[in-house]
């Protein structure tokens, strides 16, 4: 198979700096995905596909506890693990990364790449989350 080469961007100047002056408020959902720590693997695998996400929250809105993502559960299946035995506890994310309800969207997207993150949790200026973004949500930011 050949490598296919990558082309330099053919976005004009002003497309490009188009993401650091928007708001991921803009481009975040409001509405979070929550499930309960003691909840099941196979729980959360059916949350996330009727969500239509590809990640949840663990905890509450008050207290963040960690995240759970499709990679999470495809991995576990990919090891055998029993989906029914196993609580998310045991498998969530618990080094939370955070963005500010106001951050430009350069800056997010920026701190997505530098730490492998396909998600990002948003809080409010009294640290409450409000929202999650995804790589793909911000994606839009550069091509709208």
């Amino acid at each position: 198979m050949e490598k296919t080469e990558i082309q330099e961007s053919s976005m004009s100047d002003e497309e490009s700096a188009r993401g650091g002056e928007l708001s991921v408020e803009q481009f975040m959902r409001d509405t979070v995905t929550m499930i309960d720590s003691t909840a099941s693997l196979r729980d959360a695998a059916v949350r996330l596909q009727s969500a239509e996400v590809g990640m949840i929250a663990v905890g509450t809105i008050d207290a963040v506890k960690g995240v759970i993502s499709e990679r999470d559960i495809v991995r576990c299946v990919a090891l055998g693990v029993d989906l029914d035995a196993t609580t998310v506890e045991t498998v969530e994310t618990e080094d939370l990364k955070w963005a500010a309800l106001g951050s430009s969207v350069d800056d997010v997207v920026e701190e997505m790449m530098e730490n492998y993150l396909r998600h990002m949790l948003i809080a409010d200026d009294a640290g409450l989350l409000v929202g999650v973004v995804s790589m793909r949500d911000l994606m839009t930011a550069y091509l709208t």
